[in-house]
């Protein structure tokens, strides 16, 4: 096998309906698109994923017509490095926005300054339905970072990978436990999701979250040990809120169909 060929996949075991998997061992939302994550200790799930997650971004006039105008850490990787957060953590989907810049300084989402400051035909925008790339919520367990940290060469934050969801899994489950998720529901908490698809990863994931500095290395370890993929994607069945130490348990299972994982 040549050095970056793939290894082959396997679909891991499909847990029963009524199997704790895990327990929420961490919770995220990012209130600018690209932007630093905010943890939190709870969080209400809504139609569209987490209340306040991801309902400003930033686009770009010069992409407008490309069919994704977003400006992302792929553009800017320093964009990591500006922490927003909710005024009003009560009125999370309505609030005003304020960013804290690599600078130091805070300023309102909505400040020119602020778009100028990112580049030249940079502007805000308000979407509150989300600025999702694929689906309201991301899931990861610590079997896959644990597993991946092993091939990439030491430990791995998890807000490298940007997931919502954080689940807490057991040696039993061994590595990548949540591609035996997919296509079926899960409880977590009150909250059920439908585990949609494995999330196919970009060089975002190259971008040390503390520095903005891209570090390669991590994406090609996704590539050759796990098909591309790592993590979920995942969408609210049953709103409601969700805690860390909430325990995450099968709802239904699917039908895994052969073939390696993320693969069409």
């Amino acid at each position: 096998m040549g050095p970056f060929a793939p290894e082959p996949l396997t679909i891991p075991a499909v847990p029963a309906p009524g199997t704790v998997v895990g327990r929420v061992a961490g919770l995220w939302r990012y209130p600018v698109k690209a932007m630093a994550a905010e943890p939190l200790d709870r969080a209400e799930v809504a139609w569209y994923g987490i209340a306040g997650d991801r309902r400003w971004g930033f686009t770009r006039d010069a992409a407008a017509a490309t069919g994704f105008p977003w400006l992302t850490i792929r553009q800017r990787p320093d964009l990591v490095r500006y922490a927003a957060r909710l005024v009003d953590r009560d009125r999370p989907d309505s609030t005003a926005v304020v960013v804290r810049t690599p600078a130091g300084d805070d300023v309102d989402v909505t400040d020119p300054a602020l778009a100028g400051e990112l580049g030249d035909g940079v502007r805000a925008i308000k979407l509150d339905r989300g600025a999702f790339d694929a689906a309201p919520l991301s899931v990861l367990t610590t079997g896959s970072l644990d597993a991946l940290g092993k091939v990439a060469g030491g430990p791995l934050s998890a807000v490298r990978f940007r997931p919502n969801v954080l689940v807490a899994t057991g040696p039993a489950a061994g590595a990548w436990p949540e591609d035996g998720w997919v296509g079926g529901t899960l409880a977590v908490g009150p909250v059920v999701l439908h585990v949609d698809r494995p999330d196919r990863r970009c060089v975002v994931v190259d971008v040390d979250p503390a520095t903005g500095r891209k570090e390669p290395g991590v994406l090609r370890a996704i590539a050759r040990h796990h098909g591309g993929t790592f993590g979920t994607y995942a969408a609210p069945v049953r709103p409601g809120t969700v805690a860390v130490g909430d325990p995450v348990t099968v709802v239904s299972s699917p039908v895994p169909e052969p073939g390696p994982v993320g693969v069409p």
